[in-house]
């Protein structure tokens, strides 16, 4: 979705009528889409505003992207890949899986690509959602959306950004056509795209500076290309791969426990990345620079072979000062130092608590989502329902992201809970179904309070996981196969309701299974 309405002028198109309109196709919407197909509810549409589904693996094209969750657990349970050629799979090896899986499914024709979402608003009367488009106008009865939560580049707000007169863009709108070869080179940032990038081009450049402002812990990549017997293992015993996906899943949930209920345990992975750091970085100055000051854990645990190697090249300098100004074809760090560089990466993150695409969706009394995540924070319940939205559902909500082990495991929890809502509606004829603000609160109360005893609050940093209250609105703070237990089944009871006979909202009081 786009920030703002841009294009005001009249659509002579009619507008178009679904049950279910699906914003976004990336793991998440094309997931749910499949899933509505196999249950035979064919009217529903998905708006994706990129020319192909894949979402993050689609737009974030960089030297050197990859994932930092194993490539068996990485993927949908349904749609196993016994044809992964690594242990951590790249960019384009993940956008030819989800591809294929789009492919494999026949969802294609469910799909209206390049089509940008402008405005979502509901309309209490008619009881469904308007939405405005760059392809025309539909309606809904219900609405989910499918919008990650990287999606969105964070721009940084530096005096003089916007005179750069060299190449400039954003680490997840990298510029294919722009040669950085040879080139004076700096990069903005050094989080998780920023340390894949920095190894990824370092031959290439003249020179090289990483502007860091937060030094982040690193752990080793135990990535490695698979055997040819392995590969066949894979693709003609299915056991064998369903045994590696459960015997990666169950070691990366442990890790639950350090990060979530017993911070101080995390100190055996702090223990690993400072090895790990003195190893490879022999020289003392710049190992100083790029030791972190807080717990491992507390901002998102990054894993790289080559990220400091690359920093100890003589033509690659860390820079600590901060930028107080980039001129038509410089950078001038805080302390007054210019540097001439020739092209400009940012690599500065996402909107993430912030998303400009909240201001584009507006609930049951008109405020948009920006407004009421302005008031309470960003809140929801079990990350797929939020209070003032009726017949809205949301993949990858408020506090369903991880820090440690593969998000398409909390995905394909949420579509189990929303394909059940679904049902719930046709069968008990709802018209509508908006959850209780108590029973979100509630939620939430308990949401914070697990988060209280978390490295996340406790590990001493400042970190996107955060949103303007200081609260953290991003993670789970518990292990995954809790949150599958809380989404196994739709909860009506916790959801205001209304019959198809009946334009009232009526309230069940019946206590909310949470």
């Amino acid at each position: 979705m786009s920030r703002k309405v841009t294009d005001k002028a009249v659509d002579s198109r009619p507008t178009r009528h679904h049950k279910t309109i699906i914003i976004g196709s990336g793991f998440a919407g094309l997931g749910l889409a499949i899933r509505l197909s196999q249950q035979g509810r064919d009217d529903y549409l998905v708006l994706e505003r990129g020319s192909d589904v894949g979402g993050t693996w689609r737009d974030n094209t960089y030297p050197g992207a990859a994932c930092d969750v194993p490539s068996h657990l990485y993927s949908y349970s349904f749609a196993l890949n016994p044809n992964w050629s690594r242990s951590f799979s790249r960019q384009g090896e993940i956008q030819q899986y989800i591809q294929a899986v789009a492919d494999k499914y026949q969802v294609r024709d469910k799909h209206l690509f390049d089509c940008d979402v402008t405005s979502a608003r509901w309309n209490d009367t008619a009881a469904h959602w308007e939405i405005e488009s760059s392809k025309g106008s539909f309606t809904a009865d219900t609405v989910v959306s499918a919008i990650g939560a990287l999606c969105e580049p964070a721009l940084p707000d530096i005096k003089g950004i916007n005179d750069f007169q060299g190449e400039i863009f954003h680490s997840a709108r990298w510029n294919h056509d722009a040669d950085l070869a040879g080139k004076r080179v700096a990069i903005i940032g050094t989080g998780a795209s920023a340390i894949q990038i920095v190894p990824a081009i370092a031959d290439k450049v003249a020179s090289l500076d990483v502007y860091q402002r937060t030094a982040p812990w690193l752990l080793p990549r135990l990535d490695r290309p698979y055997t040819t017997p392995e590969k066949l293992a894979f693709k003609y015993l299915p056991g064998v791969q369903r045994l590696s996906r459960a015997a990666i899943y169950a070691a990366r949930e442990t890790q639950v426990v350090g990060l979530a209920k017993f911070p101080a345990l995390m100190q055996a992975f702090e223990l690993i990345a400072r090895a790990k750091l003195r190893y490879e970085v022999p020289d003392p100055e710049l190992r100083a620079k790029v030791t972190p000051d807080f717990r491992i854990g507390c901002k998102r645990m990054l894993i790289s072979n080559n990220y400091y190697p690359a920093l100890g090249r003589d033509h690659v300098d860390v820079i600590t000062d901060g930028i107080a100004e980039v001129r038509a074809n410089s950078i001038v760090a805080k302390d007054g130092t210019e540097r001439e560089i020739d092209a400009l990466v940012v690599a500065t993150g996402f909107h993430v608590t912030d998303s400009p695409t909240y201001d584009t969706i507006a609930g049951r009394d008109g405020r948009t989502l920006s407004e009421v995540f302005d008031e309470i924070g960003q809140q929801g319940y079990k990350g797929s329902a939020v209070a003032n939205f009726p017949n809205m559902f949301f993949l990858l909500g408020p506090n369903v992201g991880l820090g440690h082990t593969s998000m398409v495991f909390m995905i394909e929890s949420q579509i189990n809970y929303i394909a059940d809502a679904l049902a719930t509606i046709d069968k008990q004829n709802l018209r509508t179904v908006e959850v209780r603000r108590d029973v979100q609160d509630d939620f939430n109360k308990d949401l914070q309070q697990k988060l209280s005893k978390s490295v996340w609050i406790n590990g001493g940093c400042a970190s996107w996981y955060l949103d303007k209250h200081g609260n953290n609105t991003t993670l789970w703070p518990d292990f995954t196969f809790e949150f599958r237990r809380l989404t196994k089944t739709f909860d009506v009871a916790a959801y205001a309701t209304t019959p198809v006979s009946d334009t009232s909202r009526t309230e069940t009081k019946v206590g909310a299974s949470q």
